[in-house]
């Protein structure tokens, strides 16, 4: 029996977990109000379950359980034939850095704030499960990403419990000889020490740096304070950390990579370090740079040039002075490798602009995204017409298992071994397809709708206790708490919205025209209920009043208890949504969506997507696996822009959407619905995904040609 405890234990330091749907049965099963009370945390979970109650427990069928779980758990770390075996070998000998600000990997480690860290935790799992020798530098943000609450206003409020290492499946890394392993980088005139952290995703490993040691002066300790918290001075001193540490670290642990992968620009800094390595080796500036340009290659995710991280000469100046002094690097060079103006390096220094000068290869994250980012960077290239400036795009993808709930994995293992089967080709899905019928599909999409349904009531009381609420104040302008409890129906047509509310998603475009929006929510036989949630950056404020926008309309007595919000966004959120609502509604200003994955997620669920042309979804839309708004069409005026897309958007509701719903045979079965569902799963469950995603860079850029 202690051999199981043992199992558990070794289970929950590792996040393979996360995506096992048995293993996180076995957890949740321990105590589901703990698990639910401490965020799907396992560790936390069996630090207040006694050795005396696992023993017990497991001297029956959980005890099996347990066995089972922790023998595939086994199977899979010490799996030879993987993908990359028999692929890409040299990616197994030697392994690859993916650097990111942030990840997105479970809802119990806020080590991430939007879509860039959760498209980081996919790409790690995915590396993983393709047997991908992989290692992800971080930061570790004690205070992590905040907390949401709503006040009575509907106004965002922000939260920062700590999180504290001895309750997360954290291993502090040390050296030989037992003691903590330290780094130190230069910013300004100070050394900067960081402590390391290690975590376990199947069989990558992610590495975190952590200033908060008493070797530091106090201001440095809080540069893991938050995810992109603070002003610019705390934005170059984490993005130091990350790039500059995170090579001095993989040194003193003695690993080579293979390649320095960058996500997005933040980490870009790695570059300096790595060219300081190649001056101090003994060859010319010319040389060293094209050594470190053939080591690394570049992810950009932003779409908008006011996006990218820029920072003065004078701070730029201020921050690297030590560092350059012993470099053998000049600060006009260094400056010259930032300026998007060769002849002016006296301007500001973009992390994109080193990035793309130091990367043996560039990408965008969609087709459209890559087009966009040639225009944008064509500057820096003046020889080349935009199609022939340096930057491809490898569209990006979600990782199935993550976002398979449980009730969708068991579905579909009544028709298929492996869930990841489904994304491999279009003719092993439609296989699976066809053992499928139309009432199996219907079923799936009522039971998916009844797990999120009850859901949404437990969060939504929860919710309304935190905002210290009572009943009175909810009897006449805004929803009762009575109204929240059974006020969603199953048999009602439900769209989800859940994002960061950054403004040029436009989260509140529904609500253009009331009038016209009261009539479809409240269609006395073809009625529609929609669910909200999303944070904004705490320096939003724009984003911010398009909450308290929502919550408002929520609260009008049309649309109580049929519009919901949802506070406090995150991973565990967001799949029940994308499992439970029926149509995904994505409403960016096009081209300003750089991929946008939220949507790739419910389409093992048997939902639909309704999106602007923007991002991935001009690539996967057919015009029969989901719905579009408009045709692609941009204008110079944002209100022309947003009336228009209004329009569209009520059209395609109006006129597609809802009567391909509610048009029923005689089983009660919406039989061109259906269709749709078989046709999104078919078309875009094998494309859209990240085991795709990765092979694509493992094969296209990873390996050198």
């Amino acid at each position: 029996m202690q051999n199981k405890i043992f199992a558990l234990q070794e289970l929950s330091k590792n996040l393979w977990w996360s995506w096992d749907t048995e293993a996180k049965q076995i957890f949740e099963e321990l105590s589901p109000l703990l698990w639910e009370r401490n965020n799907h945390n396992p560790i936390d979970l069996l630090h207040q379950i006694s050795d005396n109650e696992l023993l017990a427990r497991s001297n029956s069928k959980f005890g099996e359980k347990i066995d089972r779980a922790y023998a595939r758990f086994q199977a899979y770390l010490t799996e030879k034939n993987t993908w990359a075996a028999n692929n890409t070998p040299e990616l197994v000998k030697n392994p690859v850095a993916y650097f990111s600000a942030e990840f997105g990997i479970h809802e119990s480690m806020r080590i991430y704030s939007g879509g860039l860290g959760v498209l980081a935790g996919d790409h790690l799992k995915s590396a993983s499960d393709l047997g991908i020798n992989f290692i992800g530098i971080t930061l570790f943000y004690r205070e992590g990403y905040f907390r949401q609450h709503l006040n009575h206003d509907g106004w965002q409020i922000e939260d920062y419990p700590l999180q504290h290492p001895e309750n997360l499946p954290l291993e502090k890394v040390t050296n030989p000889d037992g003691g903590d392993l330290i780094i130190s980088v230069n910013i300004a005139q100070s050394d900067v020490f960081a402590q390391v952290w290690k975590l376990k995703v199947g069989r990558a490993t992610l590495y975190l740096l952590d200033s908060n040691t008493m070797a530091n002066e106090s201001h440095y300790r809080d540069i893991c304070c938050r995810v992109y918290g603070g002003d610019q001075n705390m934005r170059i001193n984490q993005e130091i950390l990350l790039g500059i540490g995170g090579v001095k670290l993989l040194s003193q642990l003695g690993i080579k990579p293979t390649v320095y992968h960058m996500n997005e620009g933040h980490s870009a800094f790695l570059t300096l370090e790595l060219l300081a390595k190649e001056l101090a080796s003994g060859v010319s500036e010319k040389e060293a740079i094209e050594n470190v340009r053939s080591q690394c290659v570049f992810t950009t995710h932003t779409p908008v040039p006011a996006g990218h991280d820029r920072f003065s000469r004078d701070m730029m100046h201020y921050t690297f002075d030590k560092y350059l002094a012993n470099s053998g690097m000049s600060f006009d060079n260094m400056m010259l490798l930032g300026s998007e103006d060769k002849k002016n390096i006296h301007g500001l220094f973009t992390m994109t602009v080193l990035a793309l000068n130091l990367s043996r290869s560039a990408n965008g994250v969609s087709k459209l995204h890559g087009e966009v980012s040639r225009t944008m960077w064509q500057h820096l290239f003046p020889t080349n017409t935009v199609n022939e400036v340096p930057i491809g795009h490898i569209t990006n993808g979600v990782h199935t298992s993550t976002w398979a709930c449980g009730y969708t994995e068991s579905f579909w293992r009544n028709f298929t071994e492996n869930i990841d089967d489904m994304t491999l080709t279009q003719e092993a899905t439609e296989a699976v397809l066809a053992q499928i019928t139309d009432e199996d599909l219907w079923s799936l999409r009522y039971n998916l709708k009844r797990h999120l349904f009850d859901f949404i009531d437990k969060y939504l009381a929860n919710q309304l206790f935190h905002q210290h609420q009572h009943l009175s104040l909810y009897q006449n302008d805004y929803f009762s708490i009575q109204s929240v409890n059974n006020t969603l129906s199953a048999d009602v047509l439900t769209i989800g919205f859940a994002r960061r509310f950054a403004t040029y998603k436009r989260a509140p475009l529904i609500f253009r025209d009331l009038e016209r929006l009261n009539r479809i929510i409240n269609h006395p036989s073809r009625p529609l209920q929609i669910v909200f949630a999303g944070k904004a950056h705490p320096h939003d404020d724009a984003g911010k009043d398009y909450i308290r926008q929502i919550v408002d309309h929520a609260r009008r007595p049309q649309f109580a208890g049929k519009v919901i919000f949802l506070e406090n966004y995150n991973l565990g959120v967001a799949k029940r949504m994308v499992s439970g609502v029926d149509v995904w509604l994505n409403t960016p200003v096009r081209p300003m969506e750089a991929s946008g994955t939220s949507g790739e997620k419910n389409v093992l669920h048997g939902g639909l997507n309704f999106s602007v042309l923007d991002g991935w979804w001009p690539e996967a839309y057919n015009g029969e696996n989901g719905f579009s708004i408009g045709n692609g069409e941009s204008f110079e005026n944002h209100e022309e822009q947003d009336s228009f897309d209004a329009e569209q958007m009520y059209a395609a509701l109006e006129t597609q959407i809802i009567p391909a719903f509610y048009d029923r045979n005689e089983n009660n079965i919406p039989v061109q619905w259906i269709k749709k569902i078989r046709n999104a799963i078919a078309t875009i469950a094998p494309e859209y995904n990240t085991h795709r995603m990765v092979r694509d860079y493992a094969t296209r850029y990873y390996v050198k040609h």
